[in-house]
């Protein structure tokens, strides 16, 4: 599998970007696909995935202002992220994760995408 990210950019505080990520491939059919971002210094954090099935998770400082979809005949997935906050400044990273089993998953990851929100 790769995966091939866009979007991110520079954007003011509470201003809006979407981020778009396609995979290429054969993926499990069960997985899960969604984002993570890391800020300089501190570990990489989930931000955002959804199921095949449509289930979603997100992360707690991301509630209610980002939003999580895909489309899984196109293997893509999206990341609307409204009210951004400079809190929000990290290099974003799409992820697909397969599973094998209930226990046993495989992660693959994209190149990354900066995104900057100015106070």
């Amino acid at each position: 599998v790769q995966l091939q990210a866009s979007g991110g950019g520079l954007v003011q505080a509470g201003g809006s970007l979407r981020l778009s990520c396609a995979a290429s491939g054969r993926i499990f059919s069960i997985n899960s696909m969604g984002w993570y971002r890391q800020a300089p210094g501190k570990q990489r954090e989930l931000v955002a995935s959804i199921t095949s099935l449509g289930s979603t998770n997100y992360g707690d400082s991301v509630k209610g202002r980002f939003t999580v979809s895909r489309d899984n005949a196109k293997k893509t997935v999206n990341l609307q992220m409204n009210s951004l906050k400079p809190e929000d400044t990290a290099v974003y990273y799409c992820n697909v994760r397969e599973y094998s089993s209930s226990s046993h998953y495989q992660d693959t990851w994209g190149q990354g995408t900066q995104v900057t929100v100015s106070s």
